[in-house]
Order: structure tokens, then sequence, then C-alpha cells
């Protein structure tokens, strides 16, 4: 056969062979010893495409979902957070309740409720609540202008906690029932097991939607690797049977997902974190409008704590490294059918 006919063959500088197998292909005997010794250096050309529209459309795809993860994972964080802080609110605080009674005096039996209360260990300080607190407190309920006087209603003594540990709610409950007439203790343990109840129930929703983010991403990866090999298959079919190992090719294909994924992890999470900071910043700035104050007594100011934080910078490492090993599973998988 002429030399023109054998170079007629030679594939062209734009066909997509990798440089790898054109060289093994025309290196004589000879230059093996030499190429051995030599460093050996990566292909400047990548088997997979680096600009594909597969490649374009599962960034997007990572970054939505990530997005979404981000998101539920913030939401949970500050919902566990304020649940927290709730309890711990709430657990710093006692009332004493003193009901009406016919012949006696409300006013005194508050003083001395405040007073025994005082006494106990662990127990920072008590006060009755004025009349002006205690119509603030019906006022949603029965009005402006309300006239205690003429109401049966009972009066709150507030004790604040000052050490929990050495507060022991059973004994002050039972004092205040042996000598203070009509009164009772709320430790409000049905509102904390309720917040328990609550922010449990919101971590478990979170985790799961997590869970199902997850998971759709990892097919969505999988599907987008095999679209790529199928688009450079030809080229995968020629290293294979030139004796490239599984584990190159393999590892060219999870090099590429991982740059995607740790692209479209980067996207989604700055955006979360974005959402996050602009609607801590609207609700800091709406301080004193209709239901403002409201929204920061529930989401404490809407603020996402370093744990939150620290939850997003963990999803992101972790989807770009998912994306890498679901697209080395995907390859090695479709190499195996290659007879």
């Amino acid at each position: 056969m002429s030399a023109r006919g054998r170079r007629s063959r030679t594939p062209a500088p734009t066909e997509p062979v990798d440089d790898a197998v054109a060289t093994a292909a025309e290196e004589t005997p000879a230059a093996a010893p030499e190429r051995a010794r030599r460093p050996r250096r990566r292909s400047q050309t990548s088997i997979v495409p680096p600009q594909t529209i597969a490649g374009r459309a599962l960034t997007l795809v990572i970054a939505i979902m990530t997005f979404l993860a981000s998101l539920t994972i913030g939401a949970v964080t500050m919902v566990n957070d304020a649940a927290e802080a709730w309890q711990s609110d709430i657990g710093r605080e006692v009332t004493i309740e003193v009901r009406p009674q016919d012949g006696v005096a409300l006013a005194g039996e508050l003083s001395k409720a405040a007073a025994l209360a005082a006494e106990f260990p662990g127990v920072g300080g008590a006060r009755a609540l004025s009349d002006e607190e205690t119509r603030r407190l019906l006022e949603p309920w029965l009005g402006a202008g309300i006239d205690l006087s003429a109401l049966p209603v009972p009066r709150l003594v507030v004790v604040t906690v000052s050490d929990p540990g050495a507060f022991r709610v059973t004994e002050l409950s039972a004092a205040v029932e042996r000598e203070i007439r009509g009164g009772s203790v709320d430790d409000h343990a049905a509102w904390v097991d309720r917040l328990r109840a609550m922010a449990a129930s919101m971590v478990a929703v979170g985790v799961g939607v997590l869970v199902l983010v997850l998971i759709a991403m990892v097919l969505s990866v999988v599907f987008a690797t095999r679209a790529a090999m199928a688009g450079n298959r030809q080229i995968i079919e020629v290293l294979h049977f030139c004796g490239a190992e599984h584990r190159f090719i393999a590892g060219e294909f999870q090099r590429h997902f991982l740059l995607l994924g740790a692209k479209g992890a980067a996207i989604g999470g700055v955006l979360a974190l974005a959402i996050f900071a602009l609607l801590g910043l609207f609700v800091r700035q709406s301080t004193g409008l209709p239901g403002a104050d409201q929204f920061d007594t529930l989401l404490g100011g809407f603020a996402m704590g370093p744990v939150g934080y620290g939850a997003v910078l963990l999803l992101g490492i972790a989807v770009a490294v998912l994306t890498a090993v679901t697209s080395r599973m995907a390859v090695h998988r479709s190499l195996a059918t290659i007879e």
C-alpha cells in the first residue's frame, strides 16, 4: 500500500481521538524504553467533552437540588434553634396563679406568693404582674379597658429560675398549695412537650425531604453519565480495545462529573445562603411593622446559625463527591457490557 494511502487513513486533528491513543499507535518498539523513562504527563485532550448540553443540564439540575436541599437544611436548623430557645426561656420561668376567692385579699396573697417563691433554691426572683400588665395579657381576648375588679380574673406571679439544677418545682407547688389560698403552680410542661414534638417532627420531615432530593440527584447523575458515555462510546471502545484500563476511563469521567457537581453545588448553596441573608435583612428592617415582631419571636430574626452554615458547606462537598462516585460506578457498569 502506498504512503499516500496510509496517510489518508490517519485521523484528522479535529477528530475526537485521545492523544494518548494516537501516540501509542504510532510509537515504535524501539522508542518504548525511552518513553518509559520519561515522566508521565496527563493528556491535554479529555475523553469527555468539557462543554455539552448534557453537562450543562446536569449542572443546572445539581444546582437546583442543592438549592432545595440547602433551603431545607436552613429551615430545619432555624426551627430547631428557635425551639431550643423557646424551651430554654419557658424552662427558666414558672408561673404562680392565684385565683380570687370571697373574703380573701388578693393583693396580700400575691405578695405572699412572691415572697414564698423567692426563698426557694435556684430562684432568681419573683414578682406579681401589675394591673396594666394583666390587662395587656387579656386585651386580645377581652378588649381594651378591662375592669379587673369586676371580673374574677386569676392573677399571676412570675418566678424567674436562675439555676434550673437546684430548683425543684414539685416542692414549690406543694408549698404554694399549702400556704397560698387559691394558688397553684404552672411549670409549662405541656408547652415544652408540644415544642419538643413539633421540633422533632420538623427535623424528621426535613431529613425526609433531603433524602428524596439526594436520591433524585443520584438518578440524574446516572442518566447524565450514561448519556455522556453514549456520545463518547466510540472513543471509549477504542481505548478499551487498545488496552486502556477501566479505572483510567472511569477516572476521566469521575473528574469531569466531580467538576460539574462542585460547580452545581456551589451555585445552589450560594443562592440558598443569599436567600437567607436577604430574608434576614428584610425581617430586621421590618421591625415594628404588623406581624414582624411575632415572626422575629417565632424564628429568631430568620438568622441561620453556624451549624446551618456548616451543614450547607458539608452538603456542597457531599454533593460533589456523590456526583463523582456515582458517575464512576455507572461507568464501570457500562464498561462491563462491552465485549
